[in-house]
């Protein structure tokens, strides 16, 4: 087991060495080259580009200002099913390979950012598998201890991160392609939400499913790298546009109340991995000292349709992407995954209505279990296997790292693997953050949260553990019993409400929240800006929150999770002069939240000096 350190290639510190004339871009890949030749057990490359390939995209550099391309030098490496103009793309096959005419979407972009490519790297043949050892160019091998599987099927992209032979890399994900190899190599794999990214350019595997994913180091990596990559091409059919509220600048460091989903019970599998088992207690034992609340849900739904994607008609969509080399010269193709493939041929049309619907009828009940929480939780993968095993049983292994990652696309959610600690044999183990389609920068923001909690975990990875105190909020302290001034940005299903009167927690009209799926997330207090009234008028009594130039105070109040989709009725509900607005909070957060026209304030009483409404009813109010 290797115990050589790995060259920091993160994006500041190459940013910083670049600003200080510390090194050029040049010298990086220089030293890239030379180091790749160190490991070539490890089989990462399929084509490791030459001097001569990278000059023209080093000379670019020269016209080019760092401080506007946000990847000025920064050296990267893709999973070789996606083009590179006049590089040849085999997909790990030999028969199929050809000359790429034009760069896939995502080497356009990155390339036009100041990136610079390394190579192209070997994957399970035609993205077929998630173990790196599909493939004729060699079994690409684990980057902690080259006995065990690397992960795949974007193997070499992940090995080639962890390494130290590129800043970031690109895979494809259709089943967790992008996410297992992440997690057995201490690394962040993003897979995004489908059509975030666009696909034109890549060999299919499942067109329908399939997604562009990125490995980095860290989360503020691959958010970086994401803001290049997204956006809508109108070649892409199956491109989707961003909304706002998963834009780059949404990512931040989760704080505040989180409530994660956990497979718990017969569900959670190791598959005989007690050293996985151990990591995973352990993991959760830090994130409940972290002020998360873990919630176990029913896992079989998810199962179930985990298992439709290979045992079901979306296999079809593999010969489909492979044709008409398996029907003219099968025999070119790596065995494995030949016989997978093969049996695309064989479902009907209504064979693939009846698992449509059987996943219509499951989707609700997988999608309800994630409505009242922040994300779902699971092991990346539930065992490392070695590489004499795989080989041993390699359909049914391969099944088994599939158990946590197979649900996700089929689902139309998106994910993010992030490191969680070592066995005591010092083999990494990840952890992976699921949530709905343009969850990206929430689960990023989560994920960087898990970055920091899981720090003392990874003290003994290669490369450096994030700066926690660096990155540490500088919010206001949360007033006593507050479980935060600072909220996260806010989960896309759900708008967090701040309610300051008869809505708080116990009052009278607290099941009108209840009643619509909200739930409690924080209990906090105003920036001091605001006075409190009890308005005039009939029927019972209601506050209005008032923003004053000076002579505001704290005043307490709740801030509430609501659905989306029963916000509007909420506010049918709402009688004038009350209204929903902006309110500030401690910490310099805003949320919606009540607020009062100013015609409500007439013939209204103050009340500030009891600092909320519960306080004022308490004493007679």
């Amino acid at each position: 087991m290797s115990e050589r350190p790995v060259p920091d290639l993160g994006l500041s510190t190459l940013a910083d060495a670049y600003r200080r004339g510390e090194a050029t871009p040049a010298q990086v890949c220089a030293d890239i080259r030379a180091r790749a030749t160190e490991h070539e057990s490890h089989k990462i490359w399929i084509h490791l580009c030459t001097e001569a390939e990278q000059a023209g995209w080093l000379r670019s550099l020269e016209e080019r200002d760092p401080a506007s391309h946000s990847l000025w030098g920064i050296p990267f490496a893709v999973k070789d099913n996606i083009d590179v103009a006049e590089l040849t793309t085999t997909a790990a096959c030999e028969a199929f390979a050809y000359v790429a005419g034009r760069h896939a979407s995502v080497v356009k972009r990155l390339l036009a950012a100041g990136a610079i490519l390394v190579g192209k790297t070997n994957l399970d043949q035609f993205a077929t598998g998630l173990n790196g050892t599909r493939s004729p160019y060699g079994a690409c091998r684990n980057s902690h201890d080259p006995d065990h599987v690397s992960g795949g099927s974007s193997a070499g992209s992940a090995v080639a991160v962890a390494l130290g032979l590129a800043s970031f890399s690109l895979g494809t994900d259709t089943a967790g392609s992008g996410r297992v190899p992440a997690g057995f190599n201490d690394l962040v794999g993003l897979k995004p939400t489908r059509g975030l990214v666009p696909a034109t350019g890549v060999v299919p595997a499942c067109r329908s499913l399939d997604c562009v994913s990125v490995f980095a180091g860290d989360t503020v990596d691959a958010d970086a790298v994401l803001a290049v990559l997204e956006g809508v091409d109108e070649d892409d059919g199956y491109g989707r546009r961003n909304p706002g509220y998963n834009a780059p600048g949404r990512f931040v460091r989760h704080e505040g109340s989180l409530r994660l989903a956990i497979v718990a019970g017969d569900d959670l599998r190791f598959f005989g991995d007690d050293s996985y088992a151990a990591v995973w207690r352990a993991t959760l034992r830090r994130l409940r000292d972290d002020g998360a609340e873990l919630v176990p849900l029913d896992f079989a739904p998810f199962d179930e349709i985990a298992r439709l994607l290979y045992e079901g008609p979306w296999v079809a969509e593999r010969h489909v992407a492979t044709e008409p080399l398996i029907d003219e010269n099968p025999d070119a193709m790596f065995p494995v995954v030949r016989d997978i493939i093969r049996g695309g041929a064989s479902p009907l049309a209504r064979d693939y209505f009846r698992a449509e619907y059987r996943l219509r009828d499951l989707a609700p009940r997988c999608l309800d279990a994630l409505r009242d929480v922040d994300a779902l939780l699971t092991p990346t993968a539930g065992r490392l296997f070695t590489i004499e095993e795989m080989l041993d049983r390699p359909i049914a292994r391969n099944s088994e790292l599939g158990y946590y990652t197979n649900f996700v696309n089929l689902l139309d959610l998106a994910a993010l693997a992030v490191p969680a600690g070592f066995t005591d044999a010092g083999l990494p183990f990840g952890v992976t953050l699921v949530g709905p389609a343009f969850s990206d920068r929430w689960l990023l923001s989560v994920g960087r949260r898990l970055e920091h909690a899981l720090a003392p975990a990874l003290v003994g990875r290669r490369r450096a553990a994030p700066d926690v105190t660096a990155a540490r909020s500088d919010a206001a302290a949360p007033a006593e019993g507050a479980t935060s001034a600072r909220l996260p940005i806010g989960n896309p299903r759900r708008i967090d409400l701040l309610v300051c009167g008869a809505h708080l927690s116990g009052m009278p009209l607290e099941h009108q929240l209840i009643d619509r799926g909200a739930i409690k997330v924080a209990q906090v207090r105003t920036a001091p800006m605001y006075r409190l009234y009890a308005l005039a008028g009939p029927g019972p009594a209601r506050p209005g929150l008032r923003a004053v130039a000076d002579g505001g105070a704290p005043i307490e109040a709740e801030v509430w999770s609501v659905p989306v989709e029963e916000l509007g009725d909420f506010m049918r509900d709402i009688p004038a002069p009350l209204a929903i607005g902006r309110v500030s909070l401690e910490g310099g957060t805003q949320v919606a939240g009540f607020v009062c026209e100013e015609r409500g304030f007439d013939g209204a009483e103050d009340i500030t000096a009891f600092g909320g409404w519960r306080a004022w009813c308490a004493r007679g109010g």
